[in-house]
């Protein structure tokens, strides 16, 4: 899923701002945003060693989804550190109490960019 030499990696979606590290289909900058996928083989590396390339590059926002618990991990970047901000497991079943499917989620520094839980997990398999 994702190759890597040396901090080379391939996150499942990112957010760049800084186009002058753009050339062809590589980025060098820092993205302000990723988000990691987790899949059986991936879920320790995404929480791992991903997780701390990631801090220690300077990722101000850091999801990782769990498509098969439906969760979502939140972490905000604050002094250096990764500071787990919100934890959703989607509950799209309006009958149940922790029904949670139309609470929205907004990214902190992109505050036009919001969806739901009910749609961040539509189209994850």
């Amino acid at each position: 899923h994702a190759q890597e030499n040396n901090d080379y990696v391939i996150p499942d979606v990112m957010i760049i701002c800084d186009r002058k590290h753009l050339k062809g289909g590589s980025y060098t900058g820092t993205p302000r945003f990723i988000v990691e996928t987790l899949s059986p083989a991936t879920a320790l590396r995404d929480k791992t060693v991903k997780k701390e390339l990631y801090q220690n590059a300077g990722v101000e926002e850091y999801w990782i989804i769990s498509p098969r618990e439906r969760a979502v991990e939140i972490y905000y970047l604050e002094n250096g550190k990764y500071d787990l901000k919100y934890s959703y497991i989607l509950q799209d079943d309006s009958e149940e109490k922790h029904y949670n499917a139309d609470t929205v989620v907004t990214l902190k520094d992109f505050p036009k960019i919001s969806m739901t839980l009910a749609e961040m997990f539509e189209n994850v398999e």
